[in-house]
């Protein structure tokens, strides 16, 4: 990338010197009051030194402005002219004195302030008190007939006495606060100048009464410009800018003509110049900005005299110039700017008026000065014009400009101006820095396709570079000017292709047109030392950046090539010159360097067939013919799996008895313009007829820079023979079946086989796979088993491999068998031993075969969330299958722990059960939990054990085995067990005998009351009410007779019992494990003879 080619490469090249048309130092200054000290002797004295240096050295802004000098005691000051008492025969000779602003500035003080070193307790008090008078009077002397004032500073060694009534007398102690005391003294200073330039602005408008708009317009606007510079000095500079304002206007009323018009110009300037600053101060930046546009409407029509008109656009230049400087002074203090407001545009236009400037001194400074005419002066004036570099100014002004746009981010005036800038430089003979401003700029009218302007500047950088004899840089900008982004005229093509031509045959070219004679001349002896020298003539211009008259696109014929068959490359090129063009060499860079050798098209190149149609047509191209070549290789086995891509093609011009110039395509071709035409193609609906082979359509052709070399397509099938989905936890075959198809051996097969890497860490984890399914006996096996060897196979032999996956999670998993071995095969009359390889991949889902639900109910099959110690109760199993296949249960078993006890001997009862999908087996299972030691506790149950397996499965597939874990259940005492013992069901009106067992299970005697409340649909006999005493351990029985009187499910009359000794125990919870309903059938018919004849 070209370094910042704004701050350092378009400075110009020698530091310019002042002008005529430069604004005067002091009108730029900021003004300030000027004070003259006297009387001290800074050189030899320290202290005095000291004092000046607190004075003027180190000044901070908060000190008051004040612009201070040493002047030797008997210094004379510009004498005072006699005062003016009338105006009334007075013509003014101009506006403003040209020294008149500087005189303010730094030749009148407004205060004189003489330094006298003199102590209160001085031993010679009078002689010195009479030298100081001597040397106040000398000063006032110099100064007679001017309002400056003069004050006396007494250096003394102690600390001061007040000063009395004299303001003028001042004593300044020399001790360690010296700066302080200086500050002080200043402040009472500028105080005495603030009242002198009061009075000088005073006196000056006390003028105005004895003037008459008649013969002293001039000494109106004399009299405001100087009221306002007073002003300044004064640091009153609202009252500055309203009287600079009035004396702006009033300048712009007076009559002009050619011999005052350039004095009127200038003034103006002057004063524009004062009120746009002050406006910037003012932090009125459209203030400033309206102001100056005025002065140019105003202005810009004043051109004087026609021969001098080169001085009116050196003036026009300057002002804009001017305007620039304060703008971008502005923003360096604070103001903010835009892109479509910014210093910029003011030096742009100053470059324009300079450039202007350039031309009419060509136009008007033709013959030489004649001081025999009337208008010698103005020759001689244009002769000096001639003189003046002109080339440096332009270039000066387009620096800033371009400074500025890059500044505010304006990249299409930045690259305008840079143009002009290389324009200028061209122009003045800097070839070197021309060429580089202008191909910075190429690369973004390139990008834009902005071909007109283009190639513009390639003409101009193709004379730079003649000029200069840089063979590589006349070849690469004649490649462009020759091509298709050129808008040249065919004439103007043909005549840069022949010259390159003749550069290709190490001969010296037609100079370029509208050059420069001395500059031709002193080219063409560079260009014969060029051709002189014997090494030195081989170049490579790297196009990718540029836009040739030679186009390329290089393209794999497919994105990818089995390594048994050849990998074919086309290179397709294309000239857009106005004669056809012989090359000698072609060639392809590929990523692999070996087979470069097979990418090359090479040929003698006769000079005398460059530019003529040749007999030998394979290396030579016809404009707007396409031209294709063929390339061919057989990969090597092993690159199979890499990349091939093109780095770059070559194609070389000239031969190695002129120049040889290799035109460089990075990749696969293509250059600046290609990528924006392969866009346009693809949109362009135009439809396009079939083409012979020898006329390709170029659009129609796409770069294919890279092909991967894949392995020989495999002539092996691989089969999978399963049951899907597996199921969890189940040992799921699969049989891989492997077949050859190949004409030969297959050798060394290998089978890799298992959970497809890449997946899920977890999955991989919670898959396991075997070759045998007896191995499967924990979770040591790996999800992917590798290089299973198979052997070698025979055409059309087959084999099979059983495979055993266990998944422990449910999911989607994918498993991959990957099927690898070698074979030889002949390509292009070459053997090589491929290696080849099948991939078949499979997802299986892994579902839940079962769900299992589990419950405890009491004997009466009533949920319960307790239980009671040794009382029993009921485990309930629900086994639903979820299974798309019929699952086959082997067996159930249950496992309790010592909290739990089965009542009897528990035993299967889903034994070689066969489930289809959605059926459900259930179990039942009686326990009771043995007396606990710490009262009420949640308990552990213990597990449920399922053998299962697919029913489809092989019988050497082991049975799998599910554990569920019971759920943990709360045990509780109670001290009173009753149940009852009664008949499975009842008969209307037959009696049905009841006895209800009371068990005491407490270490105490119980007092028991006992009460049964009747129903309507019994009758019973017995105790309705009793109360009993049951001991320790022992059981009491009561015994009833219920007499049923309705048929149907009919509730029990209810047994009401109270434990006296534990009242927390309600009826309502003992009730639980009493019947409350059983089933009454109705009352029976006598069975006759005759009945049982006729049934």
């Amino acid at each position: 990338m070209i370094p910042d080619v704004t701050c350092k490469q378009i400075q110009p090249s020698r530091k310019m010197s002042p002008t005529q048309w430069d604004l005067p130092p002091e009108l730029c200054c900021r003004p300030m009051a000027f004070v003259a000290l006297t009387g001290l002797d800074v050189v030899y004295n320290a202290i005095h030194r000291a004092i000046w240096d607190a004075f003027c050295a180190n000044r901070r802004a908060d000190r008051v402005p004040i612009s201070f000098k040493v002047l030797p005691g008997d210094h004379e000051y510009p004498k005072c002219r006699t005062k003016r008492t009338s105006y009334e025969w007075y013509i003014p000779k101009g506006i403003l004195k040209t020294g008149w602003m500087n005189k303010h500035l730094n030749l009148v003080p407004a205060l004189v302030v003489l330094f006298y070193e003199l102590d209160w307790d001085e031993s010679q008090w009078k002689e010195k008190q009479s030298e100081c008078a001597t040397k106040v009077e000398i000063v006032r002397t110099s100064l007679q007939g001017r309002n400056t004032k003069v004050a006396v500073v007494l250096i003394q060694k102690k600390t001061p006495l007040p000063p009395g009534e004299d303001v003028s007398l001042f004593v300044l102690p020399h001790t360690d606060h010296l700066v302080g005391y200086i500050i002080r003294l200043e402040n009472a200073f500028y105080e005495h100048a603030q009242t002198y330039y009061y009075t000088e602005i005073r006196r000056v408008k006390s003028h105005k009464e004895f003037l008459n708009k008649t013969t002293h317009q001039l000494l109106f606007v004399r009299h405001q410009f100087k009221i306002a510079f007073f002003s300044e000095l004064k640091q009153d500079t609202q009252n500055a800018l309203k009287y600079y304002r009035t004396a702006y206007t009033l300048i712009h009323e007076l009559r002009a003509h050619e011999t005052n018009m350039l004095e009127i110009k200038t003034m103006a300037g002057f004063i524009n110049y004062k009120i746009c600053r002050l406006c910037f101060q003012h932090n009125t930046p459209l203030d400033a900005i309206a102001q100056f546009r005025k002065h140019i409407d105003l202005c810009k029509k004043k051109i004087g005299s026609a021969e001098l008109a080169f001085e009116h656009t050196a003036w026009m230049s300057k002002q804009f110039q001017s305007f620039g400087d304060l703008f971008d002074e502005a923003i360096k203090l604070g103001l903010t700017a835009i892109q479509t407001q910014n210093p910029g545009f003011y030096y742009q236009q100053a470059a324009y008026y300079a450039q202007e400037r350039k031309q009419q001194a060509t136009h008007l400074c033709i013959d030489p000065p004649d001081p025999e005419k009337e208008k010698g002066g103005i020759l001689a004036l244009q002769v000096k014009e001639r003189e003046v570099l002109h080339s440096e100014l332009i270039i000066a002004l387009l620096s800033n400009a371009v400074a500025q746009f890059k500044k505010y981010k304006c990249p299409r005036m930045k690259s305008h101006l840079m143009v002009q800038m290389g324009e200028e430089y061209y122009y003045a003979k800097d070839y070197t820095k021309a060429l580089k401003l202008l191909d910075y700029v190429m690369c973004d009218y390139r990008t834009e396709r902005w071909w007109t302007l283009l190639t513009s500047i390639l003409a101009t950088a193709l004379k730079c570079s003649y000029l200069m004899a840089q063979i590589k840089d006349y070849i690469t900008y004649s490649l462009e000017l020759v091509g298709r982004a050129s808008t040249l005229r065919d004439d103007q093509k043909s005549r840069i292709e022949k010259n390159l031509i003749k550069v290709l045959m190490n001969e010296v070219p037609e100079p370029e047109p509208d050059c420069d004679v001395a500059a031709v001349k002193a080219a063409h002896s560079l260009w014969s030392d060029r051709v002189a020298l014997a090494g030195n003539n081989e170049f490579t211009i790297e196009v990718q950046d540029y836009v040739p008259f030679i186009q390329c696109k290089a393209k794999f014929l497919f994105p990818s090539f089995h390594v048994d068959n050849p990998v074919q490359l086309h290179v397709y090129l294309r000239a857009d010159c106005p004669h056809p063009v012989r090359f000698s060499k072609l060639c392809v860079s590929l990523s692999n360097q070996d087979y470069n050798q097979y990418c090359v098209v090479e040929e003698p190149c006769q000079t005398k067939d460059i530019l003529e149609p040749s007999a030998q047509e394979n290396m030579c191209l016809v404009p707007g013919k396409t031209r294709k070549y063929t390339f061919k290789f057989v990969a090597r086995t092993e690159d199979v799996g890499k990349k091939i891509e093109i780095t770059a093609v070559d194609l070389m011009l000239g031969n190695e008895n002129g120049r040889c110039v290799f035109v460089n395509w990075r990749g696969g071709g293509g250059d600046a313009a290609s990528s924006h035409e392969a866009l346009q193609a693809t949109r362009s609906f135009k439809r396009r007829g079939r083409f012979l082979e020898q006329h390709v359509d170029w659009d129609t052709v796409s770069i294919q820079a890279s092909t991967m070399v894949i392995s020989r397509v495999p002539r092996m099938s691989v089969q999978l023979h399963h049951e899907p989905p597996a199921l969890n936890n189940e040992i799921y075959c699969m049989m891989v079946t492997i077949q050859s198809h190949e004409d030969t051996v297959a050798k060394d097969v290998k089978l890799t086989a298992g959970l497809k890497p890449g997946q899920d860490a977890n999955l991989t984890q919670t898959t396991h796979v075997t070759l045998t399914s007896s191995e499967m006996g924990d979770d040591s096996h790996p999800a992917l088993l590798p290089d299973i060897s198979i052997g070698d196979l025979q055409p059309g032999q087959k084999v099979e491999k059983p495979l055993y996956i266990r998944c422990v999670t449910t999911g989607s998993r994918i498993f991959l068998f990957h099927v690898s071995y070698a074979v030889n095969t002949t390509v292009q009359n070459k053997d090589i031993m491929c290696k080849c390889h099948k991939d078949e991949t499979v997802t299986i889902e892994t579902v839940v075969p079962f769900e299992v639900a589990l419950k405890f109910v009491s004997t009466k099959f009533e949920n319960q969330d307790r239980v009671y110690v040794d009382i029993p109760f009921l485990l309930m199993t629900d086994i639903l299958s979820a299974s798309p296949w019929p699952l086959h249960l082997v067996s159930s078993q249950i496992q309790l722990v010592s909290t739990m006890t089965a009542v009897d001997q528990p035993q299967s009862q889903v034994e070689q059960v066969i489930l289809q999908t959605g059926e459900c087996a259930s179990e039942c299972f009686c326990l009771r939990c043995p007396p606990i030691i710490n009262g009420t506790s949640s308990v552990a149950s213990g597990q449920y054990v399922i053998s299962w397996k697919r029913k489809s499965a092989c019988e050497n597939v082991p049975v799998i085995h599910t554990v569920v874990t019971l759920p943990h259940v709360i045990v509780e005492s109670i001290p009173l067990y009753v149940h009852a013992e009664l008949p499975s069901f009842g008969r209307v009106r037959e009696s049905l005998p009841v006895k209800y067992h009371i068990q005491n299970r407490t270490g105490l005697v119980q007092d028991v009351e006992m009460s049964v409340e009747p129903s309507d649909a019994f009758m019973f006999s017995g105790l309705k009410q009793v109360r009993l005493r049951i001991l320790p351990g022992t059981e009491q029985e009561m015994l009833y007779n219920f007499y049923p009187l309705m048929a149907g499910y009919q509730s029990l009359p209810s047994l009401n019992i109270n434990l006296l000794r534990f009242p927390g125990i309600s009826s309502q919870l003992l009730r639980r494990f009493l019947p409350s309903r059983i089933f009454v059938k109705p009352q029976g018919r006598q069975v006759d003879d005759a009945s049982i004849a006729a049934a």
